[in-house]
């Protein structure tokens, strides 16, 4: 099974104040152990909500929001892909988050990424989105 790691938006984040050193090393080594157990696919940060933008759509019609946005708890600042066999083996992983992240005070969201087979697909639809993603690895 597949999770997104969610590390929630603070006021730093969105501040955009930089990491420090200490906080770089602490989120390296703690991804390096990830990736040696095998369990993260992937993951980055995310700069500021003032340098995004949100689209609507009200009937189909969008509408442009430019950041920043108002609540930073609702707000994504970072995110992993991580494979395990369970919820409970991503909550000991994230147990391990590095206290240097937000002196000790970060929110971890962890959502299970649903797959073409839960959401039911039929034979055509797997055929399709199997060759979508067969091209995005080409690329």
């Amino acid at each position: 099974m597949r999770f997104m790691v969610i590390r929630k938006a603070d006021a730093d984040t969105e501040a955009g104040v930089m990491p420090t050193k200490q906080l770089i090393d602490d989120m390296t080594s703690y991804n390096e152990m990830q990736v040696k157990r095998g369990a993260m696919l992937e993951g980055a940060g995310l700069m500021p909500s003032a340098k995004g933008a949100r689209v609507s759509f009200a009937n189909g019609k969008p509408t442009i929001h430019d950041g920043p946005f108002a609540e930073a708890r609702e707000l994504i600042a970072g995110y992993s892909i991580i494979e395990a066999g369970s919820l409970a083996e991503v909550i000991e992983l994230v147990k391990l988050w590095p206290k240097s992240d937000g002196n000790g005070n970060v929110q971890i969201e962890i959502r299970q990424i649903v797959t073409a087979e839960d959401l039911g697909f039929d034979e055509e639809q797997l055929d399709r989105y199997n060759r979508m993603v067969e091209q995005q690895q080409q690329q």
